[in-house]
């Protein structure tokens, strides 16, 4: 991997403010996330804390920022991350885990969520995980009666690494003025047979 490219790992806690940061962005200004106030530090490192107690990964992409020229010597910056949490937590679903990705807003469209993306598959399958799900949250086109499914970046993502669409959940929450509906999306980690 030459020098400049980011870097996959899984997160320290001395990554979670930056994890923050980049969270805080889509939950004040997108609908991607159904949160309505961004997490706090600690509320990180407890997720942190207890998805990697579980076993589950939780990687950082890091590096200089892709295109832009960094001072040498400047320490590595988180430029997104990604996670898998228990898909609900009743025993029968335990080889089951939602997936998680954000990348830091100056980092989207570069070429990065497909390499944190698979990382952070790898990585649930070897934690045991069988069936990963994503939900996607986008906002239903007033201007499409038809209801299409909305193509967002992260829908696009997940769909070239192996995603397929499971279900719709039509207008389940509200955030910003609108009402939001999430696409289930469901990927296998079983081997082909």
């Amino acid at each position: 991997m030459p020098p400049s490219s980011p870097a996959l790992r899984p997160a320290t806690p001395d990554d979670l403010a930056a994890v923050a940061r980049i969270y805080a962005h889509y939950v004040e200004h997108t609908l991607a996330t159904f949160d309505t106030e961004p997490p706090t530090l600690q509320a990180w490192r407890d997720k942190h804390a207890a998805l990697v107690d579980a076993g589950w990964p939780f990687l950082v992409a890091t590096g200089p920022l892709p295109g832009a020229d960094e001072p040498a010597g400047e320490p590595e910056r988180v430029l997104g991350f990604a996670y898998t949490s228990p898909y609900r937590p009743k025993a029968a679903y335990r080889h089951t885990v939602e997936e998680t990705i954000y990348l830091d807003p100056a980092a989207t469209g570069r070429g990065l969520g497909g390499p944190l993306l698979d990382a952070v598959l790898d990585a649930a399958r070897d934690a045991g995980a069988r069936e990963v799900i994503a939900v996607i949250a986008d906002a239903a086109d007033p201007d499409d009666p038809a209801g299409t499914l909305p193509r967002t970046a992260s829908a696009v993502l997940h769909e070239r690494h192996g995603f397929r669409v499971a279900g719709r959940l039509e207008d389940v929450g509200r955030k910003h003025g609108r009402w939001v509906a999430v696409t289930l999306y469901q990927r296998s980690l079983r081997p082909p047979t």
